[in-house]
């Protein structure tokens, strides 16, 4: 059952706040007011009065929430930022506890209700790959972007990235993991922020994508477009995009498919058992329960790329053509190889192939640059930057690939994979 409920109310709250330089603030929390849809869920269902043994409730919409705060003795506004990030914070309490799939079981009748509680139902792979176009928010210089990742937004669940200074086009080339507890009604927030150092930081923008819309098993590569409010979606200004690849995997299905950035995902039983040196006997609990020590894996091998062709490059010299070449880059070991010069086209053909030996092939970028050769110098048309998941899950496949910096670029390119997997436990 899905009520919407309305309550307004003026309880005192007092919170105790501590700062980070060691000042306790006494914050009062009144004057609050609530619109939202409840879901109420009766179950199990059964043969004695009231006819079943508990209820559930979660917050499925939040429509508005309204409060006052203040500082007991004082006013919150002469404290700069604190009110900003004490509203948030509660925000993101209140909402992370009651709202779904997060429920509140209330038992009617005598008996073990577990089975209602939020469960883990699988993870998700999150690789922040790199950020494009964003909002300048310094006066000198550029913006000092980095990203905060969460499903819920509770302290202990959000993931934050590295700073990039002075980038407005950053690449992170970072990886995070998050338990889902509902892929059917959960999603994957991004938010950019600016660092001001000592200053609070200036936000950028945000994107969110819905769990349901992956398919389970299979990495998805996708850019989101950031906007100010998730919720009230009017803003029109360009604040930029991020670069995100995602993998979620079901847990008990490890069978079905293969996940990269688990350590035992092309070993048997047999491998599991000799290279953690546990019995049989303790082999088949893990087996069953999933649960195992966390390992890094390191995936080691050979990268090949084919550089097919290209199409509709833009044209750079006086005459209406280009002489486009490609240069190859591995960005964690700085490989460079480049394509031989094509003169006097926009629509090369080069099947030429590069071999890179990568020493840790989930976690480095091949990055192909598309370049104008001239007597006097050289232009750079646009580039394609991309992770090596694909590749090592698929073991090789031909695509075609968008020109960042073309109006309507296109790559051409087969890649080829052959690794050999390296565990090595975490600290």
């Amino acid at each position: 059952m899905e009520l919407e409920m309305e309550w307004d109310g003026n309880p005192s709250i007092i919170l105790d706040v501590k700062t980070r330089v060691g000042i306790g603030l006494p914050i009062q929390v009144k004057n609050i007011g609530f619109t939202g849809v409840f879901r109420l869920i009766f179950k199990p269902l059964v043969d004695e009065f009231p006819c079943f043994g508990a209820v559930c409730y979660s917050l499925m919409e939040k429509k508005n929430m309204d409060f006052t705060l203040k500082v007991v003795g004082g006013e919150l506004s002469a404290i700069p930022g604190i009110s900003d990030a004490i509203e948030d914070t509660i925000r993101n309490a209140i909402e992370d506890s009651i709202t779904w799939p997060v429920r509140k079981i209330i038992p009617i009748l005598p008996g073990d209700y577990s089975d209602l509680e939020l469960k883990p139902v699988g993870t998700l792979e999150v690789k922040l790959v790199q950020g494009k176009g964003l909002t300048n928010k310094d006066i000198i210089g550029k913006s000092d972007p980095y990203a905060v990742l969460f499903i819920r937004p509770l302290p202990d669940k959000m993931k934050t990235s590295k700073i990039i200074s002075n980038q407005l086009n950053p690449i992170w080339n970072e990886h995070f993991e998050f338990i889902v507890e509902d892929a059917s009604t959960q999603h994957l927030t991004v938010r950019v922020f600016d660092d001001e150092g000592l200053q609070p930081s200036e936000f950028i923008g945000c994107a969110q994508i819905a769990l349901k819309d992956l398919e389970p098993g299979k990495v998805k590569d996708l850019w989101l477009k950031l906007v100010k409010d998730l919720v009230v979606q009017r803003d029109t200004k360009d604040r930029g995009q991020v670069h995100l690849e995602l993998l979620y995997c079901p847990f008990g299905t490890e069978s079905a498919f293969r996940n990269p950035f688990n350590p035992d995902f092309q070993l048997t039983e047999l491998e599991k058992i000799l290279k953690t040196g546990i019995d049989q006997t303790e082999a088949a609990d893990i087996a069953k329960s999933g649960v195992q020590k966390k390992r890094n894996v390191i995936l080691r091998g050979v990268l090949s790329v084919t550089v097919i062709s290209a199409e509709n490059l833009p044209s750079v010299d006086i005459m209406g053509k280009s002489d486009p070449y490609v240069v190859l880059i591995m960005k964690k070991s700085e490989q460079k190889s480049k394509t031989r010069v094509l003169i006097n086209t926009l629509n090369p053909v080069w099947n030429q192939t590069f071999d890179f030996v990568v020493e840790d092939g989930l976690h480095d970028l091949l990055i192909l640059e598309v370049w104008d050769h001239d007597t006097f110098g050289k232009d750079k048309m646009g580039e394609c930057i991309m992770t090596l998941t694909r590749v090592i899950l698929e073991g090789e496949f031909t695509d075609t690939f968008t020109i960042d910096g073309t109006k309507s670029g296109k790559l051409h390119l087969y890649l080829k994979w052959t690794a050999q997997p390296i565990l090595r436990d975490s600290e």
